[in-house]
């Protein structure tokens, strides 16, 4: 039988202990099951994903969950990054553990179960280590860090002195707004439409902002203008923004107001 590893919060261990693993991942093609690595000779490739995991919260931090599955369950094996492409291989498990260990590099790979775990199949479940394993992706330790609205991680240990230490020229962290609207009145009346764009980019970033000095713009002759504005303001809890996004859901411009729409379909 192939024995894999499932690491998970410690709080769901004794939900484990009693009735398994459930299926609550979602693998490629948007199958449910339960994520797992082989257990390899070396400790540290075996529990490779724990630090990577652990960035996302764990009540009690993590425990590993040793399983043994038929050699003949079929199971997703792959990179992560071949899990979006719909690149990953429907192998048996015993393939999947013989294709890893294989490799001279099996950092950054996994298996999927897709369907959930037994309690018969959970062999043990113990503790384990909270400093194996890689962070963001392998081989990011000594890389200059990404701070790009994708990449970054919001409310992450460091996050806020990471993006002011390394700002990204698109997303951030955003001017104070005493610069931003000094320069929106450099702008002119009516105001450069480039700099009236940039400025609204950038408020857009922010939880609040002075509508009371912005809703001029609402009536700007320039339709990319005002479009820019709908989605700057949208997400602000500022009392006024409900009204000023109806004012421009009758804009003429259909691009204006389809960009109303879709601020009020997301939310």
């Amino acid at each position: 039988m192939a024995i894999f590893v499932h690491l998970t919060s410690a709080a769901n261990a004794p939900r484990i202990r009693r009735s398994g693993v459930r299926a609550a991942s979602h693998g490629q093609g948007g199958t449910r099951g339960v994520y797992c690595f082989p257990v390899l000779p070396s400790y540290t490739l075996t529990h490779q994903w724990l630090r990577e995991l652990a960035r996302f919260g764990s009540r009690g931090g993590l425990v590993a969950v040793h399983m043994r599955l038929d050699d003949d369950q079929q199971v997703l094996v792959g990179r992560y990054t071949d899990r979006s492409r719909g690149a990953q291989a429907t192998v048996s498990a015993s393939e999947a553990v013989r294709r890893i260990a294989a490799l001279e590099d099996p950092r950054g790979w996994e298996v999927f179960v897709p369907r959930a775990i037994r309690p018969s199949e959970v062999h043990r479940v113990r503790t384990a280590p909270q400093v194996a394993g890689w962070r963001y992706l392998p081989d990011a330790h000594g890389a200059r860090p990404c701070t790009c609205f994708g990449c970054r991680v919001r409310g992450g240990y460091g996050a806020r002195r990471l993006r002011e230490r390394l700002p990204h020229p698109l997303d951030g962290p955003p001017p104070p707004t005493r610069v931003l609207l000094a320069r929106v009145a450099a702008a002119g009346d009516p105001g450069d439409p480039a700099a009236l764009r940039e400025a609204l980019h950038w408020f857009g970033m922010r939880r609040r902002g002075p509508l009371a000095q912005l809703t001029h713009l609402a009536t700007h002759p320039d339709p990319e203008v005002r479009e820019e504005l709908v989605w700057a303001v949208a997400a602000w809890s500022t009392p006024g923004v409900t009204a000023l996004l109806a004012d421009l859901a009758a804009d003429p411009d259909p691009d204006v107001r389809d960009a109303v729409e879709s601020t009020r379909t997301s939310q």
